[in-house]
């Protein structure tokens, strides 16, 4: 059992689930998570906005070792992901394997399920992002 706040799911929803980030005025940047301030100049002139689903992976790592709850998804492969506006998102990729993986793939966002309580407790999902190359065989297809 995990005890995953109901609360915080919530709470955190479109972020996770649309991939809302935030732009600064002042500077012209976009950021994810979106946050009062932009953490580039400090401006509070920002506002939410939906982040563009499509990139490419800047960089990766591969974790073997995962904490209980998350074994069953293991390795992880966990990315740094610059959106198509700039923005840069942390977040894992999915339907892949570790040796398909290079700096520089063009990868586009999903939704996937990240956690379940138990059984009977909260699900949580959130934005995964997968190789372009599957989207691309269905809009050929």
């Amino acid at each position: 059992m995990m005890n995953i706040s109901p609360a915080q799911v919530w709470r955190t929803r479109l972020e996770h689930y649309r991939l809302i980030g935030g732009y600064c005025s002042k500077c012209a940047k976009y950021f994810y998570p979106p946050r009062p301030a932009c953490p580039y100049c400090g401006s509070r002139s920002v506002s939410r906005v939906e982040l563009p689903k499509r990139g490419r992976v800047i960089t990766y790592t591969v974790i073997y070792n995962v904490i209980s709850g998350f074994r069953a998804y293991a390795p992880l492969i966990l990315a740094v992901i610059e959106l198509d506006n700039g923005a840069r998102v942390l977040a894992q990729l999915t339907d892949t394997s570790p040796e398909e993986v290079e700096v520089g793939m063009p990868v586009e966002a999903v939704l996937r399920r990240v956690v379940a309580d138990g059984d009977k407790g909260v699900i949580v999902y959130a934005v995964k992002f997968r190789p372009l190359r599957f989207s691309e065989k269905v809009e050929q297809g």
